[in-house]
């Protein structure tokens, strides 16, 4: 019982982490790239930072989705490996 309740506990956590990830990560890049890479460094107009900056964002989705879904899968398989030798 504790075993199970430490796994719920840990892949909640895993949940959150991401979760997280997902909703700050994409937009604080989105942002600071539009600022500061596309319009400050490179000199692009508004127009344009907007949609390099909106590509920046939604691959940024992508790699924290397959890092959530690579994360889930080793943790999956841990677990499934520690239940089979007990």
């Amino acid at each position: 019982y504790s075993r199970n309740e430490g796994s719920l506990t840990s892949t909640l956590r895993t949940l959150l982490f991401f979760s997280a990830l997902m909703i700050t990560l994409p937009v604080g890049l989105y942002f600071s790239s539009k600022a500061y890479v596309f319009e400050g460094s490179l000199g692009m107009s508004d127009r344009d930072s907007y949609f390099y900056a909106a590509i920046v964002a939604v691959v940024t989705v992508h790699v924290v989705l397959a890092l959530f879904v690579y994360v889930a899968w080793n943790e999956g398989s841990r677990q499934w490996r520690e239940g089979k030798q007990d």
